[in-house]
């Protein structure tokens, strides 16, 4: 990276940093170095060659004066990677990346300036590998490093971003060596960590290995040399026994007339070290070390071949594999089997096609190489036999349609993960349309509970705001606050549901036994006693006979009872009052008679008045929307708390004649604390900007809009758009239909008229 290169030192003289100009030698050096990439461009065409040459040119202005680690232009880095890319096939614009990936960041390049010289795919290109390089990877947790290989996968729009950057990341680990010995560690655990598994995720196996090795060395480097040559000493032993098995093969395969091409395989020395630290076993108890891979021209051939090397040699019951039948996610098949060979020694066999092969070691990267022969990829499509891999072969172009094509792996890799940042870099994973709330109450229940407001990359955003990959999210917390009911049409994750409901059900709770508290106390009233009497002293044994005629533990549980609806509140008003009467506490008789009779109707509950604070205990119902100044009744239904309606609503004249005792008298509070929704129809003639005329006039009248319908109509003519809209009370009301029908194009504005 341009951060690691060395800087000319400045000229002692004035203090001034001078470029330093290349030597004769390390300006061939770098010609040569081109020189090597362009022969392994000879499938691109003539102008695809000459716009990566002009990225070349640019690349090498753009760091000009820098210097390696190990003293060599700094332009060999860059060269090195778009190579590796040349390897994979990659088409021009990511060879071109691969020669700018590090000129964005460090080198005063922007990205218009890239977009003005190679236009806008890469500079997207460059402008992704830049934002990866920013990632800070700071922690060992197995867990924290699985996060952060899938959020990279997740946050890169294009598949060939991973692919550079695994390239880059391949030559930083080759030389290695010239870093400063103290990054050593770091770097290689980072790579072992986290990109090495995303090679392998993508099927990327020869990187894959070579990256696991590379990162051993710098790991373990005694172990790494010891347990180099003590391979490269079994490798001399074993060499008759590889040249025999060789050789018996290639006889068999000739006899049975079928073109088999046999390579050896050796074990990398991480995957030895792996399995000998994993299974506790010394290094002579490693017997699959080396193995042969045959490669057959078609998909019978494999099984054919499987059945002849059976005849051969023995197999090793229970060391079979199809790979080929149930391919791994990665789109890796082969047959493998393990065995008996010449002296008792296992000897491990994968059986391939050609194009399982070069899936096998180059995986996703496949997409590119089989673009280049159509015709062997297209001739048996089965030869792949994972539908995951053909569906990518399949997608079409990849300069035109590569975010399609990278939209698709990740479908595949990771359906339904979100990967973003607390403020402290703590990465988290969450269901993709995972919302705010939703990582709040994944940081931590109380979080969640008192959330109030949310910042996502330093900026104020609605709670209900969906989360992104690569988010930093910040969640504002007040203790006064309380989740919203409304949180509950919008979130994702089931702990973020349960932990808001559990909430709501506490608070409801609490809300009906404050509820049943003010109906029994006017209950009570209505028997003559002012006050519900105290739970301690001289009345706790009052409250333990009403418990046991109740048959409820404790006075909380009656209460809540009473506001839910599930005892009547006058029923064990006249109990309490007959046993306070036991106890010598009489009925005021001027308040039995204040509180019987008001107007001459009978109260026998006591009425309840309301000021829209009751939170869930009370619930206003949505057939007729009562607002202050509406005549109401209250409906105690079983275990749903109060409902209010208003008195003339069809629905509670119906439940009145079938369940009149669960009624009661309710108010409206002198001074309401809030404003309550109410539903209106407006008739418009429709035409251009009615909505905002209509809105308009309604804010006007200082009301809110809280939901609007059109009936799905003519586009010309009346129609009625209906409104849910929140009021103080009637007179508020009457202002804003006022205000309504002195609209133009408001023929007619009037209140819902389903509780009428």
């Amino acid at each position: 990276m341009c951060a690691a290169i060395n800087k000319t030192p400045s000229d002692s003289s004035n203090g001034v940093s001078l470029p330093r100009v290349l030597s004769a030698a390390e300006s061939n050096a770098a010609a040569a170095s081109f020189a090597r990439l362009t022969s392994k461009l000879d499938y691109l065409s003539a102008s695809d060659l000459a716009s990566v040459r002009s990225a070349y040119r640019f690349s090498d202005e753009a760091h000009l004066g820098q210097l390696r680690n190990s003293g060599e232009p700094y332009i060999t880095h860059p060269i090195a990677v778009a190579a590796q890319c040349a390897e994979w096939k990659l088409d021009a614009q990511a060879l071109m990346a691969a020669l700018l990936h590090d000129a964005l960041e460090d080198c005063d390049v922007t990205k218009p300036d890239l977009i003005e010289h190679f236009g806008s795919p890469v500079a997207e290109l460059v402008d992704g590998l830049t934002k990866l390089e920013k990632l800070q990877f700071n922690t060992r947790e197995e867990n924290q490093a699985e996060s952060f290989r899938k959020m990279l996968l997740a946050m890169a729009r294009d598949v060939r971003v991973i692919l550079i950057k695994l390239a880059d990341r391949t030559h930083n680990m080759r030389t290695l060596s010239d870093a400063p010995r103290a990054k050593w560690g770091r770097i290689a655990s980072e790579t072992l960590e986290v990109y090495a598994p995303i090679a392998h995720r993508l099927g990327l196996n020869q990187t894959y290995r070579e990256l696991q090795d590379l990162s051993f060395r710098y790991l373990r480097p005694w172990r790494y040399a010891i347990l180099s040559k003590a391979v490269a000493k079994a490798r001399g032993r074993r060499r008759d026994l590889i040249q025999k098995v060789q050789a018996d093969l290639e006889a068999m395969f000739a006899r049975h007339g079928m073109a088999a091409r046999i390579a050896g395989r050796e074990k990398t020395l991480y995957s030895i070290y792996h399995k000998m630290t994993e299974k506790s076993l010394s290094f002579a108890q490693v017997t699959d070390i080396y193995g042969f891979r045959v490669i057959v021209p078609g998909l019978i051939d494999c099984y054919t071949a499987l059945g002849l090397l059976h005849q051969l040699y023995k197999p090793v019951p229970g060391k079979f594999k199809d790979h080929i039948a149930i391919s791994k996610i990665n789109g890796y098949q082969s047959l493998h089997t393990t065995l008996v060979g010449p002296s008792g020694i296992n000897v491990e066999f994968q059986l391939r096609t050609e194009a399982m092969h070069l899936v096998a070691e180059t995986g996703v990267a496949a997409h590119w190489l089989y673009k280049e022969s159509p015709n062997e990829a297209n001739a048996n499509p089965d030869r792949l036999g994972s539908k995951w891999l053909q569906s990518l072969l399949d997608i079409g172009d990849e300069t035109h349609d590569a975010a399609e094509f990278w939209e698709h792996v990740k479908v595949d890799l990771f359906p339904d993960a979100v990967y973003v940042f607390t403020p402290k870099s703590r990465i988290m994973a969450m269901p993709r349309g995972a919302t705010v709330v939703d990582f709040a109450y994944a940081i931590h229940s109380n979080v969640g509970d008192h959330a109030v407001a949310a910042k996502v990359n330093n900026e104020q955003v609605p709670l209900r705001t969906e989360v992104q990959n690569g988010d930093v999210i910040e969640i504002i917390t007040a203790e006064g606050s309380y989740p919203n009911p409304a949180w509950l049409g919008f979130v994702r994750t089931a702990r973020a549901r349960s932990k808001i409901r559990q909430h709501l059900r506490t608070l409801a709770q609490d809300d009906s036994q404050n509820l049943g508290e003010k109906m029994l106390a006017q209950a009570l009233r209505a028997e003559g006693i002012e006050h519900l009497p105290d739970e301690q002293g001289a009345m706790a044994d009052v409250w333990d006979k009403l418990l046991r005629f109740s048959g409820n533990r404790t006075r909380s549980d009656l209460l809540v009872e009473i506001g839910l609806g599930r005892r009547i509140a006058s029923i064990v008003a006249k109990r309490l009052a007959k046993l306070l009467s036991d106890a010598g506490q009489k009925p005021d008789p001027l308040l039995l008679t204040r509180e019987r009779y008001i107007a001459g109707e009978s109260l026998a509950q006591g009425s309840v008045a309301i000021d829209g604070s009751e939170n869930t205990s009370v619930r206003f119902a949505a057939c007729c929307r009562p607002i202050p100044g509406d005549t109401i009744v209250g409906y105690l239904g079983r275990g749903e708390g109060l409902t209010i309606h208003a008195s003339d609503c069809l629905v509670a004249v119906k439940l009145k004649n079938k369940d009149s005792e669960r009624f009661m008298v309710v108010e409206w509070s002198d001074e309401p604390v809030r404003a309550f929704e109410t539903g209106i129809v407006v008739t418009v003639n429709n035409g251009k900007g009615v909505l905002a005329k209509v809105a308009a006039a309604l804010a006007a009248a200082e009301v809110d809009i809280t939901q609007v319908n059109m009936a799905d109509e003519s586009p010309q003519g009346a129609i009625d758009m209906k409104f849910i809209i929140t009021v103080r009370d009637v007179n508020q009301l009457d202002n804003a239909l006022r205000n309504l029908r002195h609209t133009p194009m408001v023929l007619k504005a009037q209140r819902s008229k389903n509780h009428y």
